[in-house]
């Protein structure tokens, strides 16, 4: 994969949401262009739980499932998302949401960018754990 682009929750409930950010932006722009753009089934569990009509959901679920999702022995990813948040525990980082771990090993497992509006990814970043579409320099 390589080029393309892991969309995490944060940015998703900013777009389905109407809210004006950077992520916001630009995941729309890489919608209209037909950028290569990743969900996994942690994100897609994570927006979904958060819709509260019936009639949101199924159109949110048809959107998210649209785009490709990679395939990864759950037993694989668990235990990589695992070994990830070790890693940072031991240099004294604790990772507020341990899914954005299980996200982060995605991400690295099939060499995919983050698209995110969240710190831990950030500083998974900063650790070069993971890379980021990075908005600091705009």
């Amino acid at each position: 994969m390589g080029s393309g682009v892991l969309v995490d929750t944060s940015v998703w409930v900013e777009f389905f949401n109407g809210v004006e950010s950077p992520q916001a932006e630009y995941l729309r722009e890489a919608i209209r262009d037909d950028q290569p753009l990743y969900v996994c089934p942690i994100i897609i569990q994570e927006v979904l739980q958060g819709i509260r009509t019936d009639k949101d959901y199924e159109d949110v679920k048809d959107s998210l499932l649209a785009f490709p999702i990679p395939d990864w022995n759950p037993i694989e990813a668990a235990i990589a998302a695992a070994q990830l948040y070790q890693g940072l525990r031991k240099k004294g980082i604790t990772i507020r949401k341990s899914n954005d771990c299980l996200i982060a090993a995605f991400a690295r497992q099939f060499d995919l960018a983050i698209l995110h509006s969240d710190r831990d990814f950030s500083i998974m970043a900063e650790h070069r754990i993971i890379r980021v579409i990075d908005f600091s320099t705009t």
